[in-house]
């Protein structure tokens, strides 16, 4: 038969072939091989604790930035202003800007003291960068003409860590443990009231999926969403106003945060809902797990606290507000 023949002859069984989902193998299709599960780990037990560096926090003195910072890319995603750079050993950093470097880099400090995990975080009051673009997308306000930023975060990009996806509160293999119940308990000690599950992330590091809360930054402020945005977070005034406990039964306790928003925030229903399904989060948790947080807690002393404050550009006197609030709510639960 000539060539040419038995081409055209073929041709419908290629175009055939071509248009399959999947590819096929003679007894059917190829199936891809599901993705191995990881060991998923949310605390680890902090033997150590009152030897850890609060003022280096989760990174260590080894891993904090070293200058010169060089641009690399502006980052557009959530909503506070962000970029990366690169520093003098090739690291890179995202930046963050604005109202939360001070807050996150504090908290990062205690969650990771009380045996969860949390990004390395670091504070720097002036940030020089070079090859800084005529203009960010967001966030220019807070640049010098010269590429100076001032105070703000720079979170490290984690070595052998790969984010893989987000965990929610109401359904993680966690949820309902000690644990989770612990962590819910110092997610009210700092009154972070941002909990959205978006916040919260997986990161494959070898045969482990590590479980954290990665965005901390709505911390040390109000209980709840409010405004204006400066009473929300950050703010030593507002902390140390804010009721901790709201009720306290024989087995269980709620806490203040996360609070509803303000009624200000009502006149965008989505946004409003939203945050009010995350009240939940703060209450009924069984009495013996929160003492256990507070437990754990209660073996740092008052100058490792103090230290987390420092490391977060706070001045002499908030170091000494915020200090002495946490260490007050520690009180509290491990009187429960």
């Amino acid at each position: 038969m000539p060539s040419n023949v038995i081409k055209h002859a073929l041709l419908p069984l290629a175009l055939l072939a071509a248009a399959l989902p999947t590819p096929w193998a003679a007894d059917g299709p190829v199936k891809s091989k599901p993705a191995e599960k990881g060991v998923p780990i949310l605390w680890s037990d902090p033997a150590d604790i009152a030897s850890r560096n609060l003022y280096y926090g989760p990174g260590g003195k080894e891993h904090e930035p070293h200058p010169p910072f060089t641009f690399v890319k502006e980052d557009l995603e959530g909503t506070n202003p962000k970029f990366v750079v690169k520093d003098r050993d090739g690291v890179k950093w995202k930046v963050k800007l604005g109202l939360e470097a001070r807050s996150e880099t504090a908290a990062t400090r205690l969650v990771w003291a009380a045996g969860f995990f949390a990004t390395e975080d670091y504070y720097l009051r002036d940030l020089p960068v070079s090859g800084m673009p005529a203009k960010l997308h967001r966030g220019w306000k807070f640049v010098d003409p010269d590429g100076t930023v001032h105070n703000v975060r720079l979170k490290r990009e984690p070595e052998g860590r790969k984010k893989i996806g987000i965990w929610s509160w109401d359904d993680s293999p966690f949820t309902g443990t000690r644990e989770c119940n612990g962590l819910r308990t110092l997610m009210a000690v700092i009154n972070n009231w941002d909990l959205k599950d978006v916040n919260n992330a997986i990161y494959r590091r070898g045969p482990e999926e590590i479980y954290m809360v990665s965005d901390l930054g709505a911390s040390f402020g109000t209980p709840g969403r409010s405004w204006p945005r400066e009473r929300a977070k950050d703010n030593l005034d507002e902390f140390s106003r804010a009721k901790f406990v709201r009720r306290l039964t024989r087995d269980s306790v709620d806490f203040q945060a996360p609070a509803r928003p303000q009624w200000e925030y009502a006149v965008n229903p989505k946004e409003y809902f939203s945050r009010f399904r995350l009240e939940h989060i703060g209450k009924n948790i069984p009495r013996a797990d929160a003492k256990w947080l507070g437990d754990i807690m209660s073996r740092l002393s008052i100058e490792q606290i103090r230290d987390a404050f420092r490391a977060s550009g706070y001045s002499p006197d908030e170091v000494e507000g915020f200090s002495k609030l946490i260490e007050d709510r520690i009180v509290v639960l491990t009187d429960m």
